[in-house]
């Protein structure tokens, strides 16, 4: 008889195995998935394993359709039967990149549409980053992603001239001047400083890294090049005077944008304009209704998604640090779970943030709610007066009047204003809408946050 086993072995579906590289100790897992592989390869190498009586039949790839006859119609005894491909005609190595549609292949010019080059082809870069990237009318020059098939299917959808699987073509390719990277969160930092050191200009979905120090290596590549724009500027305008349509100093600097979205939607901007007419320093509560993940999908991986809190929570740390226009300056965290046995869960989280105007922010982000409430809310009490945003539809102002009231008939999380604001810096020249120095300090917050979260359950604010 000749059977198959229908699994590998131990490890299979298993993420930290198969993904993340966590082999199991040999006396305690003998066979597992990669060890059963290696051995039958093992064995076919050294000529122990004879499979070719179990051949019966050999069939060039064109006369597929008879093997599926055979096996369709019993129409003559068989037992293993060989497809054979053949060899390649040429060693050339696999092309990386093609071309679906002809491009002017000049460099981008001051003032003319941003060129945009897109790492990164999944769910959120397919249904809302390219959409609101494409409605503000760039030049769509290439798509990368990993495999290459999604990134086809984009770029015939959307009307972008090249497709890849390499993304260091894309961020090196002169044509293209702004940098889009939607890839897993673990690829963010790198990339992003890779695209810095070209010069380009970058924006980069949530979080900008996942650690300190890929933090730091990004705050490098950001600080030396614009060391050497500024040199080149000075240069520049000693050699000559300012000249119609130079972009100046500010236009030439790559800028560097993080999808912080929450802080463009329209109600928060209604929110952010009635609350600089009051004194006094504001507390705020945001609670996110964020819903269970199991703890097998990427986003909850340290090293891949970086934690939901990480991963995500950064969105509603930088919405806080916007309202109250104030650095953050301590911060505490307290986890559910035991402190008994050490099983804090990272997506069921309460954060309190201080400002330096003291100000105080509490986060609750909360996988263990009922999807019949809010999935986010956002409460801001000042000044005797109450601002209460639900699921960015619906403000209620108490104590405002018919000026502290927004409802729209579609939810708007301000992700194509966020998108519109970016590509209007590229365009005239202007700093990046959220600082640097605030896209750093928000990310070194959302780090410290989400590592304390999974440590220690509940840490006090740093010394």
């Amino acid at each position: 008889s000749f059977q198959v086993s229908c699994s590998y072995g131990p490890g299979r579906y298993d993420p930290a195995y198969e993904r993340d590289g966590h082999d199991y100790p040999f006396g305690l897992v003998r066979w597992t998935e990669q060890r059963n592989f290696e051995a039958v390869l093992d064995l076919l190498a050294a000529g122990t394993l004879d499979v070719q009586p179990l051949v019966t039949h050999r069939f060039a790839l064109a006369d597929a359709p008879r093997a599926y006859d055979i096996l369709a119609g019993n129409t003559e005894p068989y037992l293993g039967i060989v497809l054979e491909y053949g060899q390649r005609a040429s060693a050339a190595p696999p092309q990386r990149t093609i071309q679906l549609a002809q491009l002017a292949t000049r460099e981008p010019q001051p003032g003319a549409a941003p060129a945009l080059g897109v790492i990164g082809a999944g769910n959120y870069a397919a249904r809302v980053l390219i959409p609101a990237f494409v409605r503000g009318a760039p030049r769509l020059i290439a798509i990368a992603s990993n495999g290459g098939v999604t990134a086809a299917h984009l770029g015939r959808k959307f009307g972008f001239a090249e497709v890849s699987t390499d993304a260091a073509a894309v961020i090196s390719d002169p044509r293209v001047n702004v940098v889009v990277i939607a890839t897993r969160h673990d690829t963010h930092a790198a990339l992003a400083a890779q695209a810095l050191r070209a010069g380009k200009h970058v924006f980069v979905e949530k979080p900008l890294a996942l650690t300190l120090d890929e933090l730091e290596a990004l705050e490098v590549a950001y600080a030396v090049h614009n060391v050497q724009t500024a040199h080149a500027d000075r240069a520049d305008q000693a050699s000559q005077a300012s000249q119609a349509g130079d972009v100046g100093q500010a236009g030439r600097r790559p800028l560097l944008m993080v999808g912080f979205n929450r802080r463009f939607a329209p109600h928060v901007r209604r929110m952010k304009s009635l609350l600089q007419t009051l004194p006094g320093p504001k507390s705020l509560l945001v609670t996110v209704n964020a819903g269970a993940i199991p703890g097998s999908h990427w986003t909850q991986s340290v090293s891949e998604g970086g934690g939901r809190l990480v991963g995500e929570g950064c969105h509603f740390i930088d919405l806080m640090r916007f309202l109250t226009g104030a650095p953050i300056t301590g911060w505490q965290v307290a986890a559910l779970g035991s402190p008994a046995t050490g099983g804090f869960e990272n997506d069921k989280v309460t954060v309190t943030l201080s400002f330096a105007d003291g100000s105080v922010g509490t986060l609750h982000y909360l996988a263990s709610g009922h999807a019949s409430f809010p999935k986010e809310r956002v409460e801001v009490f000042c000044g005797g007066r109450i601002l209460q945003l639900d699921n960015f539809r619906r403000l209620r102002g108490f104590g405002f009047g018919a000026r502290g009231s927004l409802r729209l008939w579609r939810q708007d999380k301000g992700q194509e204003a966020c998108v519109s604001a970016f590509l209007e810096a590229v365009r005239a020249g202007t700093p990046s809408p959220i600082p640097f120095a605030e896209l750093l300090e928000v990310s070194r917050f959302s780090i410290a946050v989400g590592e304390a979260a999974r440590q220690q359950g509940f840490a006090p604010c740093p010394p």
